[in-house]
């Protein structure tokens, strides 16, 4: 499991007040998230930690690295999208609910869903490139943690990564995000 400590190493460039962002961060998820497991039995916050490392991997800002920590705490907590904004700005608390939005998608027919999926991921990159970086790296943990969930739901969720994020990734010339999320697509 990562720590935040991996994090901060994979960031040691930052300044001390871009740190002190990401701290605070981890300290607001950690305590969103607590007492909270994933399906594998691991904490909550595990999940957070493993996204926000992709990014770092990806030599992004500490801004998404932020929202990365937080990419769940609207979805999956009782924080709210004004608590959001008044601890981290609006800049952050943005890039949270473009996620939060994309991952919201109607249990409908597959074929409405994706083209909704589709919507809201091309409507999200044009408002901010960053809420999709964020979104990939958290498909890419979740596909990591697929066998927790039952068959029906594995095989959507990989069908899903085929038919909608992985030509995104392509599309912005992320071969090796795009060929990881094929990978773990076929496991």
């Amino acid at each position: 499991m990562i720590r935040f400590d991996d994090i901060l190493e994979k960031v040691s460039s930052y300044s001390e007040k871009d740190t002190t962002l990401l701290q605070k961060a981890y300290v607001f998820a950690a305590q969103a998230h607590k007492g909270q497991t994933r399906r594998s039995g691991e904490p909550y916050l595990s999940h957070s930690l493993e996204v926000a490392s992709m990014l770092a991997d990806m030599k992004l800002d500490k801004t998404t690295l932020a929202a990365g920590l937080l990419h769940d705490v609207l979805e999956d907590t009782d924080v709210t999208a004004v608590e959001l904004q008044q601890a981290f700005g609006k800049e952050i608390a943005h890039l949270v609910e473009g996620a939060t939005k994309i991952s919201r998608v109607q249990e409908s027919s597959p074929e409405t869903r994706q083209a909704e999926s589709i919507r809201k991921i091309i409507l999200a990159m044009i408002d901010d490139l960053r809420v999709i970086f964020i979104k990939l790296a958290d498909r890419i943990h979740n596909l990591k943690t697929l066998k927790f969930l039952p068959e029906d739901k594995q095989k959507k969720i990989a069908m899903e990564t085929l038919e909608i994020y992985a030509p995104i990734a392509n599309r912005l010339g992320m071969g090796r995000i795009k060929a990881e999320l094929e990978e773990l697509s076929f496991r």
